[in-house]
Formats: structure tokens, C-alpha cells, sequence
């Protein structure tokens, strides 16, 4: 790891001025961050320490008139445990990573995360998404990457909480703007060397759950290779609008299976005008993967993806997940 300057602002103005210096970089829990500077991936000059920021708005998790305000600093074992999430967004944050890092890893750190690529993550391989011009996951080790848009680059987006926060329509504010979530993440046709809109210098201070979100039905369900401290093979979370026990509107999102969390039209299609049944939640999952893309190795994603987003159909409704069971 390369020597670094280290910087403990007191205030989000502090903050925004220390990492004027070209190459500076915030650092709230540094998972993410310091997992990529052992790696001799990136070499910021400086850090910008934003956990002694003074004030509480950016810990506090409150329900106010306009939804759900959730601080960027909010531990993901905090927003597990808060019984005002939506449990769909917390039993993502109550499934990532292990104990230990969900008391230091935040909500704004876990959507702003680069992706966990081996190829990226490798200073070997001069990927497209840093100074190369090749994906050497199409054709190489492609186990765990993407199924969906995937021509340009096959990494998969690493963060837990933006599947949930997409199916909920959620809304990330900055000190400089509010962005849709669906805005916040760029897809590779967009630019391959980027995973979300922030400029340099803007600091995310919350993520905003609408208040309509409250009426929703929602789950969130994944697949892994370990029963714990693990990543997710793929995930998927389901919103769903209910009217007398027939969906009025429905949004369903998917992870690990593209470079941005992944809303999925075909499966809300499906769904809307529908019961909620174990047959209409498989054909709602038959349609979300019916135009995946898969390579040679990770083909196994489409079946076991189905199977996911079924079951989390089923469990936002309230049914029985597996039959008989």
C-alpha cells in the first residue's frame, strides 16, 4: 500500500475542501476502499475520513412525512435491526457480508462500492473498466459474473442494498442534488469505467424510501454458495401494490446478474393484473430471464435465478414459498 495523507474533517464543508487535492478520495467505512488499495488497484493521495463529520442526520434512520430518511452512515447491522425498514432492505443489509463488517460497513459506502471482478481487482489484467480494453471474463473464469448486458463488460454490481432500494423506487441525496436510484447507477454502455453518477467532491447524506413504500408488499431473497459470509450467486427483491390480492403495480429488481442492479420489466409485466400464485410467480420468473445472455460458466445463474425471484414473489405476498412446505 502506497504512503497516504489522512484527513478528519468536522464538517461535510471540511470534508468537500480537503478532497480538492486531485486524486483524494472519502472514506466513510473503507471496506470497499482499503480492499482496493491493498490491491495496488487504486493509489489515493489522500483520505477523507467523513465518520468524525459532526451532526446526527447523517447516522439517523427517521421516518418523516415524505418516507423513510436513511443517514449514509448507518451501519448495515443498524438498518438491519431498525424495525421502520422495509424488510426487504433489511434482510439485504442483515445478509451482507459478515457480522464484524456490517458494524462498520455504511449505506452510502455499500451503493457507491466498485464491483468485486477478479479480473478488475487484479492489477494483472488491464481490464476495460480501468486502462485496457478487454473484458477477460467473457472468455476466461466467468463463474460468478454477469447474465444480462454483458457484451461490453461481464462484472456484476457488488452492492447489497441497491437491489432493494431500486425495487422500492428509492431516492439518494447528495450535497449537491437528489437522484432516482435507477439514475445513480451507470450502466457499461454508459461508461464502462464508471458504477455510479458522483462527481468529484459530492458526498452522499442520505437515501430517501418513499412514504408510499410503507403500503408496499416487499422481500428480498438470494442464493450462495455458503450459508454465510458469502456473495450472493444472485438475488432478488419484489415490491408489489396490492388490491384484494391481485397486483395493481409491481417492481422487481435483480443483483449479481449485470454491472447495475437490475430492474426487470418483463417479470413486473407478468405480474400486474395477476394473483399471486405459485404458478403466476413461475411465469413471472420464466419471463425475467427469458432474455439472459450467459457464458459458458455461469449459465447455472438462469435456473437458480428463477427459483430466487419465485420465491421472493411469494414471500412479498405472504405465501408459501415451496409447495407442501
Amino acid at each position: 500500500m502506497h504512503n497516504f495523507a489522512y484527513v478528519l474533517p468536522q464538517s461535510l464543508a471540511e470534508a468537500q475542501l480537503a478532497v480538492k487535492e486531485k486524486g483524494a478520495v472519502f472514506k466513510a467505512g473503507g471496506i470497499d476502499l482499503l480492499d482496493l488499495m491493498k490491491g495496488d488497484i487504486i493509489h489515493p493521495p489522500k483520505l477523507v475520513n467523513l465518520l468524525t463529520v459532526k451532526g446526527p442526520t447523517l447516522r439517523e434512520i427517521a421516518r418523516k412525512d415524505d418516507g423513510l430518511h436513511i443517514g449514509a452512515l448507518v451501519t448495515l447491522a443498524d438498518l438491519a435491526a431498525h424495525k421502520e425498514a422495509p424488510p426487504a432492505l433489511a434482510e439485504a443489509a442483515g445478509a451482507a457480508a459478515t457480522p464484524q463488517i456490517r458494524n462498520v460497513a455504511t449505506v452510502g459506502g455499500n451503493i457507491a462500492q466498485r464491483p468485486r471482478c477478479w479480473y478488475f481487482r487484479s492489477n494483472t489484467f488491464p481490464c476495460a473498466r480501468k486502462e485496457g480494453s478487454t473484458c477477460y471474463a467473457q472468455k476466461g473464469e466467468n463463474k460468478y459474473h454477469a447474465i444480462f448486458d454483458n457484451s461490453d463488460c461481464a462484472v456484476v454490481s457488488a452492492t447489497s442494498l441497491g437491489v432493494p432500494l431500486v425495487a422500492l423506487d428509492a431516492v439518494v441525496v447528495t450535497t449537491k442534488r437528489k437522484i432516482p436510484i435507477e439514475q445513480f447507477f451507470v450502466p457499461t454502455t454508459t461508461d464502462i469505467t464508471k458504477e455510479h453518477v458522483l462527481e468529484e467532491g459530492e458526498i452522499i447524506t442520505e437515501v430517501l424510501v418513499p412514504a408510499s413504500a410503507k403500503a408496499w408488499k416487499n422481500a428480498f431473497r438470494e442464493a450462495t454458495e455458503r450459508d454465510s459470509q458469502d456473495w450472493s450467486l444472485i438475488n432478488a427483491a419484489v415490491v408489489l401494490d396490492l388490491d384484494g390480492g391481485t397486483v395493481k403495480s409491481a417492481r422487481v429488481a435483480l443483483g449479481a446478474v449485470a454491472a447495475i442492479p437490475y430492474r426487470n420489466k418483463a417479470a413486473e409485466a407478468a405480474l400486474v393484473g395477476k394473483k399471486i400464485t405459485e404458478a403466476n410467480a413461475a411465469k413471472a420468473a420464466e419471463a425475467a430471464f427469458a432474455k439472459a445472455t450467459p457464458f459458458a460458466d455461469n449459465a447455472y445463474k438462469v435456473p437458480l435465478g428463477r427459483t430466487i425471484l419465485k420465491r421472493a414473489i411469494l414471500a412479498a405476498a405472504g405465501e408459501r414459498e415451496i409447495a407442501g412446505g
